[in-house]
């Protein structure tokens, strides 16, 4: 063999070599990729893992907290039965010194009308009529006195105890406040999205609301989408599905119908998980999936800016700490309070009002007559027949009315107060009024000739019952009546 033909085999095997040594290094490329996805999926796997563990965990302590409250509930209230059973014992003994010194009135009486005919020479048949008549007078202005004091007594131990019930039930609660907004913003990566977005003489446009029911704002001046719509559900599945097609980054007619029917059914399951997460939060269980639906759905619902469904959690919470003081049922108050405006997410046609379309679905899945009632009567549209009803009521004005819960449009706010103050000045003897504390409380000025002071209280209870009627303000309206009455003389 000669040399050529050695140099060539060498350089067949030198290649062989290279091309092996090639495909070694391409394999452990590959490999090395394989494993590395490998530590990437279980990374992501454990990272799972571990935020569910931490949710279960929280889930957990909330219960364990949930507890302990209601152990302490139970012996504050075995406290309060053995205070009221001695304040019972307590009156019983006063009314029998009551009745004791009545015996010795009437003995006393007898012994002054025998005095009385003896001394003045009338008959005792005459001088029993005077001095009754007398008796009857101090007696009428006593009981008169004794009842004004009793009932200022009444009112502000009553006061400072449904005052501590409330602050109590509010104080429990450490949820968030929110308001919702009637648009939702997605921005766009990349300003030539805008274009097929759009689509041929708007067509994509046409197409995208004609199947969400929202309308789509592009702006030249900005790459943000705009999306308008007051059902936040409805706006909700426009967001998801545009936000599907601007990551896929193809955008045509085919493309947006299976980006709003995919974004449909994952706003559907988002609904589920939403209302079942209500309900624990509210420590309410054992309702049916058609009502967790109802519930999840009035997430994406708002009364006045504030959201149902978190409403729907406070009135919960609130009606069963109210409960818990008041020795009422629990759970029935929690179970109303949680349920009460699931009306609101009905929307047959012919659907009355909110609270009795929420009594008949409450009804239809098999809810308590307690709760039922509660649900139907808490705007009083019906009678209340239980304690329950009478608290789901406070506690829906409570998560209705505290700070921050609601928001109003100030042009409509000036409006209610114009409308309070006109209405009140326009009261016989009636000179000035003065509305403070966002219509809370009312000072009213008299004129002194028209208006004497005994009057004074009477004027004040028939304008409060007159707010009260209009539902000028909601809450509480403190009403002051003001008569001053100035002499002025000048001497030299």
């Amino acid at each position: 063999m000669g040399t050529a033909e050695t140099s060539f085999l060498l350089l067949v095997l030198l290649g062989a070599c290279l091309v092996a040594l090639l495909l070694v290094l391409v394999a452990r490329r590959e490999a090395e990729a394989v494993r590395e996805q490998a530590r990437e999926y279980a990374a992501s796997v454990r990272e799972a893992v571990t935020s569910q563990a931490k949710d279960v965990a929280s889930r957990d302590e909330r219960v364990t907290e949930r507890e302990r409250g209601v152990e302490v509930e139970k012996q504050r209230l075995a406290g309060t039965a053995s205070r009221l059973e001695t304040e019972r014992a307590e009156l019983d003994a006063l009314r029998e010194q009551a009745e004791l010194e009545r015996r010795r009135l009437v003995a006393l009486e007898r012994q002054i009308d025998q005095q009385l005919a003896e001394t003045a020479g009338l008959t005792v048949s005459d001088a029993h009529e005077r001095l009754v008549r007398r008796l009857v007078d101090d007696a009428r202005q006593e009981a008169l006195d004794k009842a004004r004091r009793h009932e200022e007594q009444v009112r502000k131990d009553s006061e400072s105890r449904a005052r501590r019930i409330i602050v109590d039930a509010v104080g429990r609660l450490a949820l968030p406040t929110s308001t919702q907004a009637a648009v939702s913003v997605v921005p766009l990566p990349s300003p030539d999205l805008k274009g097929p977005v759009i689509g041929k003489d708007g067509r994509n446009i046409r197409a995208f609301e004609a199947l969400t029911g929202v309308t789509m704002i592009v702006d030249d001046q900005s790459d943000d989408v705009v999306l308008s719509c007051f059902d936040a559900e409805r706006r909700e599945v426009a967001r998801v599905a545009l936000e599907r097609l601007v990551a896929d980054g193809r955008v045509n007619l085919d493309r947006i119908e299976t980006a709003v029917a995919e974004a449909t059914r994952e706003t559907a399951e988002r609904v589920q998980a939403s209302g079942l997460a209500a309900a624990q939060d509210a420590g309410v269980r054992g309702l049916p999936p058609e009502l967790l639906t109802v519930v999840g759905q009035l997430a994406y619902r708002a009364s006045a800016g504030q959201n149902v469904q978190e409403h729907l959690v406070e009135t919960a919470l609130i009606a069963a700490s109210v409960a818990a003081d008041v020795g009422a049922d629990v759970e029935s108050a929690r179970r109303a309070g949680f349920l009460h405006d699931i009306g609101k997410g009905v929307t047959r046609p012919e659907a009355g009002t909110h609270a009795a379309e929420g009594a008949r679905l409450a009804a239809q899945h098999g809810e308590s007559p307690v709760v039922v009632n509660a649900i139907a009567a808490h705007h009083d549209e019906v009678p209340t027949e239980s304690i329950e009803a009478v608290i789901v009521q406070i506690a829906d004005a409570i998560s209705a009315a505290r700070p921050g819960a609601r928001r109003e449009d100030p042009n409509a706010f000036v409006r209610r107060m114009e409308e309070l103050e006109k209405h009140v000045s326009g009261v016989p003897g009636v000179s000035k009024v003065i509305v403070m504390a966002s219509g809370h409380e009312v000072r009213v000025v008299v004129e002194p000739g028209a208006v004497p002071d005994s009057a004074l209280s009477g004027l004040a209870d028939q304008i409060a019952r007159d707010i009260a009627d209009r539902d000028l303000v909601l809450g509480q309206v403190t009403v002051t009546v003001v008569r001053e009455l100035r002499a002025r003389a000048t001497a030299g």
